[in-house]
């Protein structure tokens, strides 16, 4: 069993699908701010070898196992925060799937929507929902949840926005909701002094979207690092990108 953090500044994050893009450019960079770093990755062999990649680069990351939609994975991931730790500084709900390809929303069934749903709505909050207490014990708990343009409702029915190519029936009404729990995750924790904003990464090249994306993960995760570690005066219920606000 790894040593507690002994100082009292010392912060403990969590980033969930941090075995490789934009995930592990969030970790990277939250260790690399002095952050011990729990890599949640499902994927044990992908995850061990990730946290070991970044921890080689002097930092705290260490591997998690965690897939959010295994119920007993998530209740041993929070057992080990409290026992290893005892509170739960940062949460960065990344993990996140899409099954639909380039289809378009006529062509997807509802089981690939119940699908997506699973991973991108219902292990969100599954995750918040076990590490909540964990969360409300630091003195400022920041939870970052990764969306997308393609889940703004603005966006989507502006004639006059740019195009986000694919409409993806699954993906993007996953993130859609998505935007609507960080809303009431906000309201709901403000007394508890617990930020809850969404943030959209833009079009990155990872193995997520076949390496099509215009952006880096690096670029992508900079805003997300950002949000976790805002101080008192930064928002909370909003919805963000490099830019700023986002249209809901």
């Amino acid at each position: 069993m790894a040593t507690q953090p002994n100082a009292a500044d010392t912060k403990v994050a969590l980033v969930t699908g941090a075995n490789k893009g934009i995930g592990r450019e969030i970790a990277r960079g939250l260790g690399r701010l002095g952050y011990v770093v729990l890599a949640g990755a499902r994927d044990e062999a992908r995850g061990r070898t990730s946290a070991a990649e970044l921890a080689a680069e002097e930092a705290d990351i260490r591997y998690l196992p965690l897939d959010v939609t295994v119920d007993e994975t998530v209740r041993a991931a929070a057992k080990y925060v409290e026992e290893e730790f005892g509170r739960l500084d940062v949460l960065v709900n990344n993990a996140g799937i899409s099954v639909e390809g380039q289809r378009p929303p006529h062509e997807i069934t509802a089981e690939e929507v119940r699908r997506t749903m699973e991973t991108n709505v219902i292990g969100v909050v599954a995750v918040i929902h076990a590490m909540l207490p964990l969360l409300r014990r630091s003195a400022a708990a920041r939870v970052v949840n990764l969306s997308t343009g393609l889940g703004s409702l603005g966006l989507l029915s502006d004639p006059d926005a740019p195009p986000m190519g694919a409409q993806l029936l699954g993906y993007g009404s996953s993130k859609a909701a998505l935007n609507a729990i960080t809303i009431m995750y906000a309201k709901d924790l403000a007394d508890d002094g617990i930020k809850v904003n969404s943030v959209s990464p833009g079009y990155c090249a990872t193995d997520f979207t076949g390496n099509r994306g215009y952006r880096t993960a690096q670029q992508g995760a900079a805003v997300a690092v950002e949000l976790a570690t805002v101080g008192d005066e930064g928002p909370t219920g909003a919805f963000l990108n490099d830019d700023g606000p986002m249209p809901w």
